[in-house]
C-alpha cells in the first residue's frame, strides 16, 4: 500500500476509536446502539432502521389430486429451506470467502470497512465494497422488494448515501436476528446463477442434490459464485464454466488458509471437474404433463379477485408466492382421456380432437386433453391457447356445439309438464311462420320466415321427445322450441352454466337449439354433469387447497345450486340413454353401465361433438379444425391415418369419448340412473297421435 493509503488507513483506525465515518463510510464505536458521524454534510446520527423484508420469491407448486406434482410457476426459481437443511460445508464456504469475520463482528465488518475505505479514497468514488454478509443480504432485499425501475437502479448505485442507507439497515437487521438466522436469509436470497435464486435452487440446478448434501467441491462452487453470477454462469458456455472453476478453487485456497480444510483436501477437491449437471427447471405450462389443466389452473388463480385485488398482486402471489397448490386432475382418468384420443386423433391433423372430463356433484374438472402438444412451435403443429376451455381460462373462440344443445330444449319442455310420449310432427323443412313466432330474452322478435331448417340426421313425420332426441331431428326441435320458448330455452341453458366460450354474450335465435353457439368442452362437460347429478348444477372446480409458505391452508369447496327440476334431470337421462340403444350412438354403442349422451353436428359439418355422463362422471368430445371450422370443414379429410368424407357427432367424438369413459370408469363400481317418475312423465299429455289429416284431391 502506498504512504498515502497507509495514512487513510491510520486515520480510519483513530476515528473508528471514536466512533466517527470518514468521508461516509461509516464506523460504530464498540458498544453503542448508533453513532455520531462526520462527514463534508457535517454531523448526522446513524442508528440502526428495522427492515422491511417482503418474503423472498418461491416457486409455487401444483399437484395432481393424489399430490403429485404437474407444473411449477415461478418469477425466480427459488425453495427456502430452513439452517438446518444446509450443508455445513456450504456455511463454511460462504463465509469463508465472503466475510471470515461474520461470526465475530457486528453489522459493519470495521477491517473491511477501512480497507475498502483506502481504495475508495484513492480512487475518488465507491469503487470496493468491504460489505458483510449482513450488508449483502440488506441489498438482496432492498433489490428484491424494488418495485420500479428507479428503486433497483437505488439499490445498486455506487454511492456513500447507498451504502449509509445499507448500514443504517444493517444495524436493525444485527439487533433483530441471530447470526445464523441471518446467514440463512442470505443463503436463501442470494442468486448463484443459471436460473436458481437460494441455495436449495443452486444445488439441484447446478449437481441435482439438496442443499443438505452438497460435497466439499460443490458448496465451494456454489460460494464463488455468488460474487458475480453472470459472469460465471455455467449455462452460458465454457468460458463462463472456467471462470467458475476457477472461483472454486479460489474459495478452497481460502478454506484452507483459514484452516477450515487441510490444504490436502482442498488439492483433492481442486482435481475434480466441475460436475455441472444444469438440471432443467421445471415449471411452466409447456413442461406440464397436463398443460391445458395447467392452463386453466393458471387462468384461475389469476382471474380471481379471491386471490389478489389487483392482477398484478395475483401475478404476484402465483409467481413468488410459494403456494402448494391441490388440484382437481386424476391422472388414469387424464391418462384415459390421452389414450383415446391419441387413438383416434394425431397431432399432426389438421382438425383437433379435445375433451373435458367432469365430476357431477362437486364440478371437479377429472381430465382435460387434446390431440395437439400445448406449445409455441408451428414447426410441431402446436396450439398456443387452451383447446380445452373457454377464453377466461385461457382458450379461444371454441366450436360449435350442435346438436348437445338439443338437451336444453327438452330439458325445457319436459319443466314446462310435457311428457316423455308427448310429439310433434316433424317436416322435411321447417320455417318459421312469422318474425314474432320466437322471442328472445329481450323481447325482441327474431323469427326468421325466409330461412328454412332442413334434416341432417331423422326422417320426417310424428316424433316424440324420445324418438325426437334420439334420431336428433333438427326440425322437431325447432317446433318444439317454437312451443315452449325461445327465451325460456336459453334461461334453461344459462341455468346449466352454458356461455359462450369467447365470452360474448349468447346469441338467442331460432336455431339456438341447433347449438350455433360457439363452446369449450369443459363447459358442456359440465352442464351435462348437472343433468348426471339429478340438475344439482356446480362450478367448474380445479382447485381443492392451497397451503402458503407459512404452512397455512385454506380449502375449497363446491359451489352448487338446484339448477332444475331432479325428476326433470331423471327424465332427461332416461331420454338420452336412449341414444346409444336406438338413436345416433346405436352404432358406436353402449359402454357397460347405464350412460346417457347426445351426439353434436354442426350445419355442414364444420364441427362434430359427443356429450355424455354416466351418475358417476361425465365427459364432452369437440373436433374441429383451429384454422376456421368455416373455411375448414370435417368433409374429405383424413384424421388419424384415416379417410372421411364427413365426421359427425358419432363419427369420433362418440368413439372418443367411449374409450375415454371405459378407461376413466375402470375400477369404479357402476351405478343406476334414478328410475323416472312414471306417473308424472310416461305416456303423453295429450293425444299421444294426431289427428289425422285428410288428403287433398
Amino acid at each position: 500500500m502506498s504512504r498515502r493509503g497507509t495514512n487513510i488507513v491510520r486515520l480510519a483506525a483513530a476515528s473508528a476509536a471514536a466512533g466517527l465515518v470518514v468521508a461516509g463510510i461509516a464506523v460504530p464505536a464498540a458498544g453503542g446502539a448508533g453513532l455520531g458521524l462526520v462527514s463534508a454534510a457535517g454531523t448526522v446520527d446513524l442508528k440502526p432502521v428495522d427492515l422491511v423484508e417482503p418474503p423472498p420469491a418461491e416457486v409455487t407448486i401444483v399437484q395432481d389430486a393424489k399430490g403429485r406434482e404437474i407444473a411449477r410457476f415461478y418469477e425466480e426459481y427459488r425453495q427456502v429451506v430452513g439452517f438446518d437443511e444446509i450443508a455445513e460445508v456450504m456455511k463454511t464456504a460462504i463465509v469463508a470467502i465472503e466475510d471470515y469475520r461474520f461470526y465475530r463482528h457486528g453489522a459493519i465488518d470495521i477491517e473491511g470497512t477501512i480497507r475498502a475505505l483506502a481504495t475508495n479514497l484513492q480512487a475518488g468514488r465507491v469503487s470496493q465494497g468491504g460489505s458483510s454478509i449482513t450488508q449483502q443480504y440488506v441489498k438482496q432485499v432492498l433489490l428484491n422488494s424494488a418495485d420500479t425501475q428507479a428503486q433497483r437502479e437505488a439499490a445498486l448505485e455506487t454511492s456513500y448515501a447507498r451504502k449509509l442507507n445499507e448500514l443504517r439497515y444493517a444495524m436493525g437487521v444485527e439487533k433483530k436476528y441471530t447470526k445464523d438466522q441471518i446467514l440463512e436469509k442470505y443463503l436463501n436470497i442470494a442468486y448463484f446463477g443459471a436460473g436458481a435464486y437460494g441455495v436449495e435452487a443452486a444445488a439441484k440446478r447446478f449437481f441435482g442434490v439438496k442443499a443438505g448434501r452438497l460435497t466439499l467441491p460443490q458448496a465451494a462452487t456454489l460460494a464463488g459464485a455468488v460474487q458475480d453470477p453472470n459472469a460465471t454462469d455455467p449455462n452460458l458456455g465454457s468460458k463462463h464454466r472456467k471462470r467458475l472453476l476457477n472461483r472454486r478453487d479460489v474459495v478452497l485456497n481460502r478454506m484452507a488458509e483459514l484452516g477450515k480444510i487441510t490444504q490436502e483436501e482442498a488439492a483433492a477437491a481442486k482435481a475434480t471437474k466441475l460436475g455441472y449437471k444444469g438440471t432443467k427447471l421445471p415449471g411452466g405450462c409447456e413442461s406440464s404433463t397436463y398443460p391445458y389443466f395447467c392452463l386453466y389452473v393458471r387462468h384461475e388463480i389469476l382471474n380471481n379477485p379471491d386471490f389478489g385485488t389487483t392482477a398484478r398482486a395475483r401475478l404476484e402471489l402465483l409467481n413468488r408466492g410459494g403456494l402448494t397448490i391441490r388440484t382437481t386432475i386424476d391422472p388414469a382418468m387424464q391418462a384415459a382421456a390421452d389414450r383415446a384420443i391419441r387413438t383416434y386423433v394425431h397431432a399432426s391433423d389438421g382438425p383437433v380432437a379435445a375433451e373435458a372430463l367432469v365430476q357431477p356433484g362437486t364440478g371437479a374438472i377429472r381430465a382435460m386433453a387434446a390431440s395437439r402438444r400445448y406449445g409455441g412451435s408451428k414447426a410441431r403443429n402446436e396450439i398456443s391457447y387452451n383447446l380445452v376451455a373457454d377464453v377466461e381460462h385461457g382458450g379461444g373462440v371454441g366450436f360449435q356445439a350442435g346438436s348437445t344443445f338439443k338437451t336444453f330444449t327438452l330439458i325445457n319442455a319436459l319443466s314446462q309438464g310435457m311428457k316423455l310420449d308427448d310429439g310433434l310432427r316433424a317436416g322435411a323443412g321447417y320455417r318459421a311462420p312469422g318474425y314474432s313466432t320466437f322471442t328472445n330474452c329481450k323481447g325482441a322478435n327474431i323469427g326468421d320466415p325466409t330461412h328454412t331448417v332442413t334434416n341432417d340426421e331423422g326422417s320426417p313425420g310424428w316424433k316424440t321427445l324420445r324418438t325426437g332426441t334420439w334420431n336428433s331431428v333438427n326440425t322437431f326441435f325447432m317446433e318444439l322450441e317454437q312451443r315452449v320458448g325461445l327465451c325460456e330455452t336459453v334461461t334453461t341453458a344459462r341455468s346449466l352454466g352454458i356461455r359462450r366460450s369467447d365470452g360474448r354474450k349468447l346469441q338467442e335465435f331460432e336455431t339456438f337449439t341447433l347449438g350455433i353457439n360457439e363452446m369449450d368442452p369443459v363447459t358442456v362437460a359440465n352442464a351435462y354433469a348437472a343433468i348426471a347429478a339429478r340438475g344439482r348444477y356446480c362450478a367448474p372446480m380445479a382447485i381443492t387447497r392451497i397451503i402458503d409458505r407459512d404452512g397455512r391452508a385454506t380449502a375449497y369447496r363446491p359451489k352448487c345450486r338446484q339448477a332444475i327440476d331432479p325428476g326433470v334431470a331423471d327424465a332427461t337421462a332416461d331420454v338420452l340413454s336412449g341414444v346409444f340403444t336406438r338413436g345416433t350412438m346405436s352404432g358406436v354403442g353402449g359402454i357397460g353401465r347405464d350412460a346417457a349422451g347426445k351426439t353434436g353436428t354442426t350445419d355442414g359439418y364444420a364441427a362434430a361433438w359427443f356429450a355424455g355422463f354416466t351418475p358417476d362422471l361425465a365427459a364432452a368430445v369437440s373436433i374441429g379444425d383451429p384454422r376456421g371450422s368455416r373455411d375448414h370443414k370435417l368433409t374429405g379429410v383424413t384424421i388419424g391415418g384415416r379417410y372421411y368424407g364427413a365426421v359427425a357427432g358419432a363419427t369420433l367424438p362418440g368413439p372418443i369419448w367411449k374409450e375415454t369413459m371405459i378407461g376413466a370408469l375402470r375400477g369404479v363400481p357402476p351405478t343406476s340412473f334414478p328410475a323416472v317418475d312414471s306417473a308424472r312423465f310416461e305416456g303423453c299429455s295429450q293425444e299421444c297421435r294426431p289427428t289425422p289429416q285428410p288428403h287433398g284431391d
